[in-house]
């Protein structure tokens, strides 16, 4: 038994689970007289919606394959080896499940070297071998073709990436040493460090070829066909493909120098992973594979044992598995048809939400306001956005047309809501304003009818409580951008019936929405994190900490903007209100901060101006503040924002806000752009103790973000 094939084996006993990719070679004449060729197909077996994957004995099976063209060549049975996935899937890299699984080191740098050792042998073949990227390629299904002489990429590709460091790893079968050396540094950490780290930005077909990839590029309706011809004229030598000289002086160490950087930007020293790939990038200017493919093995194990790519796999399964199945929601069967929506409200969230409705459910969505100039803007503003889809390419112009006149808006909510199956309500967020536009909208529907609120903060029940049938009314929590937060939170009130809930989820799911079932509880959940985080760093200001040293001490946890500039994004005048709603609800944790108070009267829009050209402080806004002469150092202010959002989370899952901690960390991925790298908030918290030290225990069970036991 080789190394190999002993490897192998010792890491599919201990991923016995694992859905096998076949490698099943057949072979045919090339055109143009070109010789036998052997095509390697990888086929897990299932359609396109469960895709090809790579683990142990997935490699074992391509390994029996490559021993068998290996004979074929030797004995001059054939001239060269393709290799190919099944329609729409090329190869979506290794099989997590079975990294999940591990508990040894000597495992991981098992997983590691096994696949290398497989993969070199394509690049050893005595004939030349040829990739075709028919399909969606990511990890190690991107690596293997590096690994080949040539390839080709089909235009149709949707989804080609290296995503490894997006989750706590590097690009360990080659990618970090083979594709610098193959298109340059630059261009190699923009794919590996830039791409991955921008939430997993996936290139086109077309992307692949610009970038020296893949060396010709084909459509998808005859692309097998088109390869195999082009190879042909590659090897009877009418076709000679030629590649940029790679500069392996200053230029090499300036990219990986722009990498540090981008990754610095993005998760501020927070995540190893990024480095890791860097440091092996930087080394691989030597051209030597070899020892990169050895440092490619020890970055793997060392952060296939560490807490951060538990972290990454975790939240990767909360959003494709428990996004998508979510905890708590009543029989689909229970859900009624909407078929028509109508939406209260004509500003810009509301017309936001007639956009996301008529693109995705495609029905009739009505819009009514105050005023018909209101409705006129709100229903010009959805029309406009339709247009720019057109002119983007996204949508045709009858699909514009249809989309135009399914959007109409009303002063008369009788015509406009009176065969409505949903309407949404999105108006000036205050209690007894949202309580009347309930009670005039319930005169006018039919029995039927969900009454949806777009709330933030305020109590559903309440809202609810005047109606004569409060068991239709739910909340239905978006987050904006509308069209670019996934999360939606689904508020169930005291009264709310299974029925409308059901159709709340049903709705959610066709707007494409990763729905989270909430209970009625002040701010639900994203809100009130992030108040309570915002809030302890707000007093901290308050205290006498300057601006500058607090936006240091939140740089670890790496995330898409700093709190002082989410407050410029929600709107100081916003984040008052919120925090008196809170105030009101537990006054003992939830402070509402003078300061604040006083930026919103002055009308400003937050703490930074960029009048000259660079971001700074408003000297207008510092001019306000009145503050004391406690001054924290960075890891200070990072120490009280985290206890403050431990504490908080502790208190909103005993209170039952939601089923599970899993579902504060979906929430705040999905809502708020909580780092993929950091799982969340729960791991994070248990990961640097403060848990342990705040609540007696950590969040979650060891082994569910974490190394096993």
């Amino acid at each position: 038994m080789s190394d190999t094939t002993a490897l192998l084996k010792r890491a599919h006993e201990l991923f016995p689970d694992e859905v096998v990719t076949s490698a099943h070679v057949r072979h045919l004449d090339l055109p143009l007289g070109a010789g036998r060729f052997a095509l390697i197909t990888l086929d897990n077996g299932f359609d396109h919606t469960k895709p090809t994957t790579f683990g142990p004995g997935s490699l074992a099976k391509l390994s029996e394959a490559l021993d068998q063209v290996e004979r074929e060549a030797a004995a001059g049975e054939i001239v060269a080896v393709g290799i190919t996935g099944k329609p729409f899937i090329f190869a979506v890299g290794a099989d997590l499940k079975g990294v999940e699984v591990l508990k040894e080191h000597s495992d991981a740098l098992a997983i590691g070297k096994g696949g290398h050792d497989v993969f070199k042998r394509i690049t050893a073949l005595p004939v030349p071998s040829f990739t075709f990227y028919n399909g969606a390629a990511m990890g190690g299904g991107v690596e293997i073709g590096l690994h080949c002489t040539y390839r080709t990429v089909s235009t149709g590709v949707p989804a080609f990436s290296l995503p490894e460091c997006f989750l706590g790893l590097v690009p360990g079968w080659g990618g970090c040493t083979i594709l610098p050396n193959l298109i340059g540094p630059a261009r190699a950490i923009s794919v590996i460090i830039e791409n991955s780290l921008s939430q997993n930005r996936q290139l086109k077909g077309k992307q692949v070829f610009d970038l020296g990839i893949a060396d010709a590029i084909f459509a998808p309706a005859d692309f097998l066909e088109q390869s195999l011809l082009w190879a042909a004229t590659v090897l009877k030598g009418e076709t000679v493909v030629e590649r940029a000289e790679i500069d392996r002086g200053d230029a090499w160490d300036a990219a990986v120098a722009h990498g540090r950087a981008i990754a610095d930007s993005k998760v501020h020293g927070a995540a190893p992973a990024a480095y890791r790939a860097l440091d092996i990038i930087a080394a691989a200017k030597n051209g030597d594979h070899q020892q990169g493919f050895d440092a490619e093995d020890a970055a793997l194990a060392d952060l296939i044992m560490g807490g951060e790519l538990r972290s990454g796999i975790y939240a990767f399964n909360l959003v494709q598995k428990r996004g998508k199945r979510p905890a708590g929601a009543p029989d689909k069967n229970l859900a009624r048809p909407v078929n028509k929506v109508g939406v209260v409200g004509a500003g810009l969230m509301a017309s936001q939400l007639a956009l996301l409705f008529v693109r995705q459910l495609k029905v009739p969505v009505v819009l009514t306001d105050i005023d018909q100039e209101r409705v006129d803007k709100g229903v010009g503003y959805v029309h406009s956005e339709i247009d720019k889809l057109l002119g983007k390419g996204r949508i045709n112009q009858d699909t514009a047309n249809r989309f135009k006149g399914l959007v109409t808006g009303s002063l008369d909510k009788a015509a406009a809501f009176g065969d409505a199956d949903f309407v949404i309500e999105a108006v000036f967020e205050e209690m007894g304003v949202k309580q009347t536009v309930f009670a005039d909208v319930e005169a006018v529907v039919s029995p039927t009818c969900i009454l949806a609120t777009n709330t933030s903060s305020l109590s559903v029940t309440e809202m609810a409580s005047k109606l004569e049938h409060p068991e239709r009314v739910v909340g239905f929590h978006f987050f904006n951008p509308v069209a670019v937060l996934p999360l939606l939170e689904i508020v169930r009130g005291e009264s709310t019936d299974d029925a409308s809930l059901a159709t709340a989820f049903g709705v959610s799911k066709k707007l494409k929405k990763t729905a989270v079932l909430v209970k009625d509880a002040p701010a639900f959940v994203v809100n009130r994190i992030l108040t309570r985080f915002m809030g302890e760093i707000q007093h901290v200001i308050d205290e006498g900490t300057p601006i500058s040293t607090v936006e240091k001490g939140v740089e670890p946890l790496g995330l898409p903007m700093s709190p002082i500039e989410l407050i410029e994004l929600v709107g100081p005048a916003i984040a008052l209100h919120v925090s008196e709603t809170l105030h009101t609800a537990f006054p003992e944790r939830f402070g509402v901060s003078e300061n604040l108070g006083r930026i919103v009267k002055a009308g400003k829009r937050g703490f930074y101006t960029w009048a000259s050209g660079q971001q700074e402080i408003d000297p207008e806004v510092a001019a306000l503040l009145q503050v004391g002469d406690v001054v924290l150092t960075p890891e200070q202010v990072l120490d009280r924002a985290l206890t403050a959002v431990a504490q908080e989370i502790a208190l909103m899952l005993d209170e039952g806000v939601v089923a599970e901690a899993q579902d504060i960390d979906l929430c705040l991925i999905t809502g708020a752009g909580w780092p993929f790298h950091l799982g969340g908030i729960t791991p994070y918290l248990d990961r640097s103790g403060v848990s342990e030290r705040v609540n007696g225990k950590p969040f979650l069970a060891q082994g569910v973000a974490s190394v096993p036991a």
